[in-house]
């Protein structure tokens, strides 16, 4: 399977906002499967779709923490928030930068799974961080707008 291309700033495909997914079916499952694939190539632990030039509010997360292994978030929106929390964080479509950014130390999320389930779930400290950083990729916002 080929990977994706990951689209690199400051390529303005990355400030496309994300559309909704409507069904989810083979087309977008092998969407998601080849976002892992892609995701753990590059050495990533999350990938939002619109990294990909895919205009959908799909998220892969790899494995974080054991209680979530290999997240999937179809239409994710954040339910509860609180906290605050930060890391130095890293984007595989902006290489070599880093940075410091404030985010919520917790969240809860509401989203669809791989197989279009209803889901909860609730992140602390860093996946917190990875489904926000996500989250704004969806939204058409990179960590650096932060700085």
């Amino acid at each position: 399977m080929q990977l994706f291309k990951i689209i690199k700033y400051p390529d303005k495909r990355l400030r496309k906002i994300a559309k909704p997914v409507k069904k989810i079916n083979n087309k977008i499952k092998k969407i998601i499967q080849k976002m892992f694939l892609t995701m753990l190539y590059n050495q990533g632990i999350g990938l939002a779709a619109t990294q990909i030039d895919i205009n959908l509010k799909i998220i892969v997360i790899g494995n974080i923490e054991e209680k979530y292994k290999n997240i999937v978030l179809i239409n994710p929106e954040i339910i509860e928030k609180r906290g605050r929390y930060s890391i130095e964080e890293g984007c595989l479509s902006i290489p070599h930068k880093k940075a410091f950014i404030k985010r919520y130390k917790y969240i809860k999320i509401k989203a669809l799974d791989y197989n279009g389930k209803k889901i909860f779930i609730e992140g602390e400290k860093l996946l917190s961080v990875c489904i926000q950083h996500e989250l704004d990729h969806l939204i058409g916002k990179l960590f650096i707008d932060y700085l």
